[in-house]
């Protein structure tokens, strides 16, 4: 067997790949297929966590590609935007459990931490054997966090004593560390803080009656008087434009990963219509539920089109906040839109869990949030186009 690019992949824009990337994708979507799909539908009902995947995952290779203290090291956006794609395609809290642990927590190590932090901290993470947190979202600050941080850090010697709250900060409940973003009171300015779970004064309670990413376990953190130690701090974030380093990266993954959910949206879809007959032949053989099908693998299409050309230009230099903000927005736009297309073709079992349609329809939501909301990324795309902004 080798790798053929996805039903959902229409122009086989993946078959322009080399062949070891190739192999890894296969690889990886054979892993996926095999031992992760079988126990979603129970992790996602029971809102758990499968954290016997953790390992698995790690030997899949695709914890911690982007860092060169990495055994897996891969220096390819456009390559790592292909794996987002293939986990998104099986689901969506997957995908995003891997996005915090690589973009969002060693992430902010890898651009923003020391030599001696990578080293320390990347190696195991990228083992699967310290999981970590991204702690920048409050439960009064979510699209203003560039100045409204209420999270404060004040140095004593060579200690940071940290207060405030977080919220939605997946992974948090059962993480061993998290970035914390906060103000330091001495300057106004936002710094990074690597902050071990166990620390006395920090709290992380699980956010329950959530109807999206019902895998993802999504924390509310509470500080307080932690103390952090200097040596724990990110040697090189010293402002909130050094938090969007970090978010301008993510942000194109999460892109690639809302295609990825549509994409397993669409197949569901096409495998239920060619399969459910009414009126004596499949629906699939109906106009209507073709031009359904037909305009969910535009979408696709379309957003898969976007993401690669993104992910060349990041590979580049090329790529800017703007050119990020818009692939984010475009495509979780446009996977909002599919996921519902293909719950309508599904019918009332489209409202079930038992044909996966149900979880990618839920999903999105959260995705279409995450990130940057449509509207903040739309903002930033009109500041470049104009020169004006347009926030407040």
């Amino acid at each position: 067997m080798s790798f053929t690019p996805a039903v959902s992949d229409f122009y086989s824009l993946a078959s322009d790949l080399p062949a070891h990337e190739k192999e890894f994708l296969f690889n990886l979507r054979s892993y996926l297929e095999r031992d992760i799909n079988p126990v979603l539908t129970e992790h996602w009902e029971k809102a758990t966590f499968p954290m016997a995947l953790v390992e698995g995952l790690s030997d899949a290779g695709v914890l911690g590609m982007a860092f060169e203290e990495s055994w897996v090291f891969e220096n390819s956006h456009h390559f790592r935007g292909w794996v987002a794609f293939e986990l998104g395609r099986i689901d969506a809290s997957v995908a995003t459990f891997v996005g915090v642990q690589n973009g969002l927590a060693m992430g902010s190590i890898g651009e923003c931490g020391s030599p001696e932090q990578r080293a320390k901290w990347l190696p195991p993470m990228a083992r699967g054997e310290i999981i970590g947190a991204f702690g920048l979202t409050e439960p009064l600050s979510g699209s203003d966090s560039a100045r409204g941080l209420r999270t404060t850090a004040e140095r004593k010697g060579d200690t940071w004593v940290l207060n405030g709250e977080k919220r939605w900060i997946g992974n948090s409940t059962f993480s061993d560390i998290t970035v914390i973003w906060a103000k330091d009171v001495a300057d106004g300015q936002v710094k990074g803080f690597i902050v071990p779970n166990d620390s006395p004064g920090f709290s992380a309670q699980k956010i329950e009656n959530k109807i999206s990413l019902r895998i993802v376990q999504n924390g509310h953190i509470t500080m307080t008087n932690v103390e952090v130690a200097e040596e724990n701090r990110l040697a090189n974030a010293a402002s909130f434009a050094d938090t969007a380093r970090v978010l301008r990266n993510t942000r194109l993954e999460v892109a690639w990963e809302a295609v990825g959910m549509a994409a397993g949206a669409y197949e569901s879809a096409l495998k239920y219509a060619k399969s459910r007959e009414q009126f004596g032949k499949p629906i699939a053989s109906h106009q209507l539920v073709q031009d359904l099908l037909v305009k969910s693998l535009s979408n696709i299409t379309a957003s898969l089109a976007l993401v690669r050309q993104a992910s060349l230009g990041l590979d580049a230099g090329t790529l800017n906040d703007e050119h990020a903000a818009m692939a984010k927005a475009f495509t979780t736009t446009a996977a909002r839109e599919t996921v519902a297309w293909c719950r309508e073709i599904v019918g009332g079992n489209g409202i079930v869990l038992d044909y996966d349609v149900a979880r990618y329809f839920a999903d999105a939501e959260a995705l279409y949030s995450y990130e940057g909301t449509r509207e903040m990324n739309t903002l930033i795309i009109g500041r470049a186009i104009t020169g004006h902004a347009a926030f407040v």
